[in-house]
């Protein structure tokens, strides 16, 4: 559905379309009205001649010369897209020249002195959407796609920007809109319509629509984690072993590891995989009281670590007694949990003899969930023994994280998921307004307040296509896409 945006009728625009890197090939995009002449102005034949405007040929492939005052500044293959026959529904034209920086840069200059203007960041993709060629959720998906960093995240982009999210929404406000059609339509004729069952029938179409609403926002939750990862911190007491996970994780030698207590002084972060879950690593500085005050620092950023955490790594020294700073860091551990976050111990040093056991953790957090009187409300962490040294304890860690974050339970049941936290959003609030709906059928309400809600809930999924946007908010969506996209 295209929406009605003001823009100027003569408006071309144009930008690099591919990375500014030095690269085999560079693409130049131009887009509006003005791009046939423009694209006639600096173009040549390799015969050296000029092309009309109006004879430029949709599907054909010009080779020849991009000429500044009559010098050639490249070798080049253009081509041209007709309206609406484009990524944009104008007319495109598409200048292929080799890929240097100081090349590609020259070639847009020349373009912008014949006519057209910079494009903004996204302002292509933004056309194809006012365009209507594109509804909002497979504009976004665009993006999505360019910047995925998971394989996963790239599979769901590209079932996004094919239209499938596209299409199930769609599917949810035609049911709402038929049932609003049918009231409205009853409200108006009483004589050829009868509402006297319709209540029940009513119910259970919104109990459906509920469902598959639920079921939309929980594998939002894990989708997000399969494509953006989990905020994951280690923390501990110095020398329990931290860092050392960090490189075992990442397979290299990323944080420095002595027997010095203390020597990670700041956090250090990376991006690894494990058990098939992206985390988004922290390594931190032992937690403990210093008197020195770079420690001290690196100890405050730890702590601020751990509070942004969705998964905690707590690494004990399996191989020492149960300390003070053990216990600290436990009482902060068991406050994280209560708010939400994952934990799993890890006893290190399970290569040596044992003092402390998984028994002694359950009796830990167990005595520290009944002082705070919240022994029924939280779960207690799961351990696992590990030798950093061996690599013992490794694939147990996997297969816990694997467990506690459900993943691969979208890609079995080949669900869609809502990409963006604008998606989810506009779900919750659609739920919310059929909740409503139901609600009004219990309470024996007219069948006239049904329709207030069953709009409510038509309008917040039609925000998913970028039906009832603000400009200002397609302008903020748009505003994160790179330039020449």
């Amino acid at each position: 559905m295209a929406l009605t945006y003001d823009r100027p009728v003569n408006d071309t625009i144009a930008a690099i379309a591919t990375a500014m890197s030095p690269a085999g090939i560079g693409i130049i995009r131009i887009s509006g009205p003005g791009a046939p002449r423009i694209a006639s102005a600096v173009f040549e034949t390799i015969h050296r001649e000029k092309i009309d405007p109006d004879r430029w040929e949709p599907g054909r492939i010009r080779y020849g010369y991009i000429v500044r005052g009559g010098e050639i500044l490249d070798e080049v293959m253009v081509s041209y897209f007709r309206a609406p026959h484009s990524y944009t529904t104008e007319d495109t034209i598409e200048i292929n020249t080799h890929g240097g920086m100081l090349l590609m840069q020259q070639i847009l200059d020349l373009v912008l002195k014949k006519g057209a203007r910079m494009a903004e960041p996204g302002e292509f993709t933004k056309r194809a959407f006012l365009g209507g060629r594109i509804d909002l959720a497979r504009a976004e998906a665009v993006m999505d796609l360019i910047s995925a960093s998971s394989d996963f995240a790239r599979r769901s982009s590209i079932e996004q920007l094919s239209g499938k999210v596209s299409a199930e929404v769609k599917k949810l406000r035609e049911t709402i809109l038929y049932e609003t059609a049918f009231i409205e339509s009853a409200l108006d004729d009483p004589d050829s319509y009868d509402l006297e069952d319709y209540p029940p029938h009513l119910e259970e179409v919104c109990a459906r629509i509920e469902e598959r609403l639920t079921s939309l926002l929980s594998y939002a939750e894990e989708g997000k984690i399969l494509k953006e990862g989990i905020r994951t911190v280690i923390v501990g007491k110095p020398n329990a072993g931290k860092s050392s996970l960090l490189n075992t994780l990442a397979g290299e030698e990323r944080a420095i590891v002595t027997d010095v207590a203390g020597t990670t002084r700041d956090t250090l972060s990376e991006t690894v995989r494990v058990g098939g879950v992206l985390l988004q690593l922290t390594d931190t500085a032992g937690i403990r009281n210093t008197e020195d005050r770079v420690e001290q620092i690196g100890v405050l950023r730890a702590r601020k670590a751990l509070q942004d955490a969705d998964l905690i790594l707590f690494m004990i020294d399996g191989a020492g007694d149960l300390s003070e700073e053990d216990l600290s860091i436990a009482e902060m551990v068991s406050s994280r949990i209560g708010e939400g976050s994952h934990c799993v111990v890890l006893l290190n040093k399970s290569d040596l003899e044992q003092k402390t056991e998984k028994q002694a953790v359950i009796n830990l957090f167990t005595e520290i969930y009944k002082q705070n009187n919240v022994y029924k409300q939280r779960e207690l962490p799961e351990t696992v023994y590990c030798s950093l040294l061996s690599g013992e304890g490794v694939e147990d860690l996997s297969k816990v994280i694997r467990d506690l974050f459900h993943t691969g339970r979208i890609e079995e049941k080949n669900e869609i998921f809502l990409s963006s936290a604008r998606h989810r959003e506009a779900v919750r609030e659609a739920r919310e307004a059929i909740r409503l709906v139901r609600a009004s059928i219990r309470d024996g309400m007219s069948e006239e307040f049904f329709t207030i809600d069953l709009m409510s809930a038509y309008t917040s999924l039609g925000k998913i296509l970028g039906e009832a946007v603000e400009d200002d908010l397609v302008e903020e969506i748009f505003s994160k896409f790179c330039m020449g996209k």
